[in-house]
């Protein structure tokens, strides 16, 4: 991960190697080790990707839960279904996919850590891999 320290907070860029087209990838530990090496005590973490076929979302790191979203994306919006885009790229599928789970997701940080609950855990959702992505964690004190 790469560090910048920013005199309104700090940016962290963290890479991430994705290894199949559709995938969860469970970056918890690597947000709250941001965490605590930025040294903040209270305020927010936001954590977002600037790829439009990749996705931030928080819920249960369980291996049945994180198959039901795949399918449940897969239901919701087919990749074999004709789509404008593909005539353009092939992976309309994925950036529809994206709208729906959007972009980013924000954190309170209290006491040095991220605020999450018992079984929420911050996923890398890729939606066109594999690929190489670029997920920015951005901390700022209250």
């Amino acid at each position: 991960m790469k560090f910048q320290f920013l005199s309104w907070g700090l940016i962290i860029i963290m890479e991430i190697q994705t290894t199949t087209q559709t995938e969860l990838i469970d970056i918890t530990d690597r947000v709250r080790a941001s965490v605590r090496e930025s040294g903040a005590k209270d305020g927010i973490c936001v954590i977002s990707t600037r790829h439009s076929t990749g996705s931030i979302i928080i819920n249960e790191n369980e291996r049945g839960l994180r198959n039901d979203i795949l399918d449940m994306l897969e239901n919701l919006i087919p990749e074999n279904k004709s789509y404008a885009h593909n005539q353009i790229d092939n992976n309309a599928h994925a950036h529809l996919r994206a709208v729906l789970l959007g972009m980013s997701e924000t954190i309170p940080v209290e006491d040095g850590h991220p605020v999450l609950g018992t079984w929420q855990s911050v996923f890398f959702v890729e939606l066109d891999g594999p690929r190489k992505r670029t997920v920015t964690i951005k901390i700022v004190e209250s």
